[in-house]
């Protein structure tokens, strides 16, 4: 029984040594504007539509970029992203969720395209 108790460890433990965790910095919008002014990011995209106090930071609901594009499968579409973004008491970004998205005029996220600039 030890044996296996043992064996049962070793296993776990291997096995989650395997695993590998994603930062938040791999997203190429939290990239761009995670550390940086939250006045910034409003005074670019428009500012906010609503927000909630969740005690030493702020989450604020954004959606802007509205825009018609010509999308890789050659449709013209009327596009726009809304994303929930976390913000310090100091207004510094946190976080940023993207909450709704569309494909863009150069790949499957028009959110990447307008908020990362690519």
């Amino acid at each position: 029984m030890r044996q296996r108790l043992i064996a049962a460890t070793a296993l776990i433990a291997f096995t989650l040594t395997g695993c590998t965790t994603v930062s938040v910095a791999a997203n190429p919008i939290s990239k761009t504007w995670v550390g940086r002014s939250a006045g910034e990011f409003f005074a670019t995209y428009n500012p906010p539509l609503s927000d909630t106090d969740s005690g030493s930071s702020t989450i604020y609901n954004w959606r802007g970029g509205y825009k018609r594009i010509k999308q890789q499968s050659g449709r013209t579409a009327s596009v726009s992203c809304s994303a929930k973004l976390t913000v310090s008491d100091s207004y510094v970004i946190r976080d940023i969720t993207i909450t709704s998205d569309r494909p863009g005029a150069n790949g499957p996220s028009y959110c990447e395209e307008l908020l990362a600039g690519k």
